[in-house]
């Protein structure tokens, strides 16, 4: 990768130091299998990546006033704004999310790194695909994570400015536990499915009649007459699909006997791999009902929103910036799924001011309008301490 060739340049590994975080090593290697190239895996992680991508991340700073009234201010900072929506030059904020959404998956982890400018502000993110990653020390304290990118380069960042997320988060101080080892057994069960059944229709056409002649005949003349039955009998275009023989052979049919695993025994592999990935044949084939989407998303992918969320947060700003309110949010548009009856029913939510007319358009995949984003509010939901005397005045 181009954009690593200026950090390799600033680094000089030769004058620091490194141990391991542990003796026995903590590290995280991909695994080889080529997962990606399964057609069941990749049909299991392409909802939850294109939900992921979906995600719409945001920069809210919440304050509050003099008075103690909470303000909140969105997209304030127009270099983070720049930042969330092209995070670098090579693609948008939507593609470095399913980006990191697909390592998630497969991996357990994902990571990205973040570039700072001289006075640590950060201004580009790119996505880091390795094959393997060492945690190791600094000789001053630093935690750094140690990559071997899949062409072999080796790159060393210090794990502030990494974004890492992590699945499984059980047996590692620091990884999460890969999914490999996990779903070895059932992909060999799966490959050796699909090559049995290659086989067997491959064996089904070798050998389909055994011709026994009562005569003995030179080996030339066997091949000549098992060439002359096949064009006479077995010959689609030619065959009557009746053999005649007569006195001096005899025709037999040889049945393959080929094994071949029945329906049911490739469904159950199939459902207990949906099962490692938390899906299910409706939401695979998109075939789901707004509940059934709702429940998928409740269990896999706000997780990943709440923890994008809190990594950008986080691994961007400093406790500094956190105390004055600076976080990332990722707003989700699951309500795309949703019914019409249901999208029309959230007017309810509009005009009591829980939801804003922009936000219900974008619900309805309609563009915004200007004045859109002032919240509005029915009259008979007027704040509890106005009320309304008997002339029609209001009093506070």
């Amino acid at each position: 990768m181009g954009f690593f060739r200026d950090l390799f340049a600033r680094a000089s590994p030769g004058t620091v130091r490194y141990q391991m975080v542990t003796e026995r090593g903590n590290g995280f290697f991909a695994w080889n299998g080529k997962l990606y190239q399964s057609d069941i895996v990749r049909a299991c992680m392409r909802p939850k990546v294109k939900g992921v991508g979906k995600l719409v991340g945001k920069h809210l700073r919440e304050t509050i006033d003099r008075e103690g009234k909470r303000r909140i201010a969105y997209n304030a900072d127009a270099r983070l704004r720049y930042l969330l929506e092209e995070p670098n030059p090579y693609m948008t904020g939507q593609k470095l999310q399913e980006k990191l959404a697909a390592q998630l998956v497969l991996n357990n982890n994902a990571f990205a790194l973040i570039i700072r400018e001289e006075n640590g502000l950060p201004v580009e993110i790119y996505p880091i695909t390795a094959s393997s990653v060492q945690a190791i020390y600094r000789k001053d304290g630093t935690l750094c994570l140690d990559f071997i990118l899949v062409n072999g380069r080796r790159m060393v960042f210090a794990y502030t400015d990494i974004i890492h997320l992590r699945s499984d988060f059980c047996e590692n101080d620091l990884f999460g536990s890969p999914l490999a080892q996990t779903l070895m057994p059932l992909m060999e069960i799966v490959g050796t499915t699909d090559q049995g059944i290659v086989k067997a229709i491959r064996n089904s056409s070798v050998v389909r009649w055994l011709i026994k002649y009562n005569t003995a005949m030179r080996d030339d003349a066997l091949t000549e007459k098992a060439k002359e039955f096949a064009q006479r009998f077995l010959d689609v275009e030619n065959g009557s699909g009746v053999v005649v023989v007569d006195s001096k052979s005899e025709a037999t049919q040889i049945s393959p006997k080929d094994y071949v695993p029945n329906a049911a025994q490739m469904d159950r592999t199939t459902q207990r791999i949906y099962a490692i990935f938390n899906t299910n044949p409706k939401i695979v084939l998109s075939q789901y009902n707004e509940d059934e989407w709702n429940a998928y998303y409740e269990a896999e992918l706000e997780p990943i929103v709440r923890e994008l969320g809190e990594e950008y947060t986080r691994k961007l700003f400093s406790r500094r910036e956190r105390a004055a309110g600076n976080r990332i949010v990722f707003e989700a548009t699951n309500l795309a799924t949703a019914s019409m009856s249901t999208k029309l029913g959230l007017q309810a939510m509009v005009d009591r001011g829980a939801m804003l007319p922009n936000e219900w358009r974008a619900v309805l995949n309609l563009a915004p309008i200007d004045g859109g984003d002032v919240p509005i509010r029915r009259l008979d939901t007027a704040p509890t301490t106005q009320t309304t005397q008997e002339g029609g005045s209001e009093t506070a």
